[in-house]
C-alpha cells in the first residue's frame, strides 16, 4: 500500500516592522503578521507544511537593506539546512529593494528553498509562482544593466570634457653609448622633464637607459 504522507516542510516565518510605533502594544504588527502566516501554513498541512517554533522578527528595521539581525539569522539557518520554506505576510516585509530581493532569491534557490508571500499569492512551490519570480528577476537584471550603462555614460561624458593631453618627442643623446633616444615630453613642458621612453637605440638588445640620470643626456632637438 502506497504511503500518501507528505514529506514535512519546515516553514520559517519572517516578520518586520519599519518603525517602533505600536511595538509596545500587547498585539502589535509583528504578532499580526505571524498569526496570519501561521494560519496559512496550517491550511497547507496536507502538503506537509509545519511551523518552526523560533521567531524571525525584525522590529524597527528598514526594508531598504539586508542589515537586519533576524534576517541574518534566517539566512544562517537556511545555510545550515534547517529551513524548507520562507513565509512572509507581504514581499516588502522581506525587502523593499528589487536588487536585494534578487540576491535573497538566489540564496534561496541555492538551497532549494521555497518562498511564499501569503497576501499576494506569491508561492514559488507552484509553477505560476516560479513564473512570477522569473519576471521579477528579469526586471532586477534590467535595473542592474541600466545602472551600469548610466555609470559608463557618465564616465565617457566626463572624459570627453577633459582636453586631450598633447605631447611630442624629444631626441636625447646618451653620452656613454652614443645612441639617440626618443622621449615623450608634454607639449606645455618647458623644463624638458622626461616622462617615458618610447624607443631606444637601433637594437632592442640595447640596455634601456635610466631616464632619471639627467646628467647622462644631452638634448639633440625635437621630433
Amino acid at each position: 500500500m502506497a504511503n500518501n504522507t507528505a514529506k514535512p516542510l519546515r516553514c520559517a516565518i519572517y516578520t518586520r516592522k519599519s518603525t517602533e510605533h505600536g511595538l509596545e502594544l500587547e498585539f502589535n504588527s509583528l504578532d499580526a503578521q505571524r498569526e496570519a502566516c501561521e494560519a496559512y501554513i496550517k491550511s497547507q498541512a496536507s502538503l506537509g507544511w509545519r511551523v518552526l517554533p523560533q521567531p524571525y522578527d525584525d522590529p524597527a528595521f528598514s526594508g531598504g537593506n539586508l542589515e537586519r539581525p533576524a534576517l541574518k539569522r534566517l539566512l544562517a539557518d537556511i545555510e545550515a539546512g534547517k529551513v524548507d520554506v520562507v513565509v512572509v505576510y507581504k514581499i516588502d516585509r522581506l525587502t523593499r529593494s528589487l536588487a536585494d530581493f534578487a540576491k535573497l532569491v538566489e540564496a534561496f534557490d541555492t538551497k532549494s528553498i521555497s518562498f511564499v508571500a501569503i497576501t499576494q499569492q506569491f508561492n514559488t512551490t507552484t509553477s505560476m509562482g516560479r513564473l512570477t519570480l522569473n519576471i521579477l528577476l528579469s526586471f532586477a537584471q534590467f535595473e542592474r544593466e541600466l545602472s551600469s550603462e548610466r555609470v559608463r555614460d557618465k564616465i565617457a561624458a566626463s572624459r570627453a570634457k577633459k582636453p586631450a593631453e598633447k605631447s611630442r618627442q624629444k631626441i636625447l643623446w646618451h653620452r656613454e653609448t652614443g645612441l639617440c633616444f626618443w622621449v615623450m615630453v608634454p607639449a606645455e613642458s618647458e623644463s624638458g622633464d622626461v616622462y617615458a621612453i618610447s624607443h631606444w637605440g637601433r637594437s632592442r638588445s640595447s640596455p634601456r637607459p635610466n631616464v632619471r640620470a639627467r646628467h647622462r643626456f644631452l638634448p639633440c632637438g625635437w621630433r
